[in-house]
């Protein structure tokens, strides 16, 4: 597997939204490539007639009855809110429109 470069990480980070430097760029690069490298090796080894798994163990999921148990009202969860509006919570707005 290549290298990955300098300008990926630049591009990878830009689209994280995550501002580095000329120097976290350099210093980046190189670890990024080792990563790359150890999930590639670990690709590998799995043999087709190894399952992709997501845990070591089996697991179950113990799932409860859904009760409808008493809860607070509209008005009683949003009265410590600093702002609300029709029966919302209201926040500040942290994205622009470029969603």
């Amino acid at each position: 597997m290549p290298d990955i470069s300098r300008d990926e990480v630049a591009h990878l980070a830009n689209l994280a939204r995550i501002d580095l430097d000329d120097a976290e760029l350099d210093h980046l690069a190189p670890q990024l490539s080792v990563i790359l490298e150890s999930v590639a090796s670990i690709s590998g080894v799995a043999g087709d007639d190894v399952p992709p798994t997501s845990h070591a163990l089996p697991m179950t999921n113990v799932f409860r009855d859904d009760v409808v148990r008493p809860c607070l009202t509209a008005e009683q969860a949003l009265s410590g809110a600093p702002a609300h509006e029709q029966q919302r919570f209201s926040v500040p707005r942290i994205l622009g429109d470029e969603q």
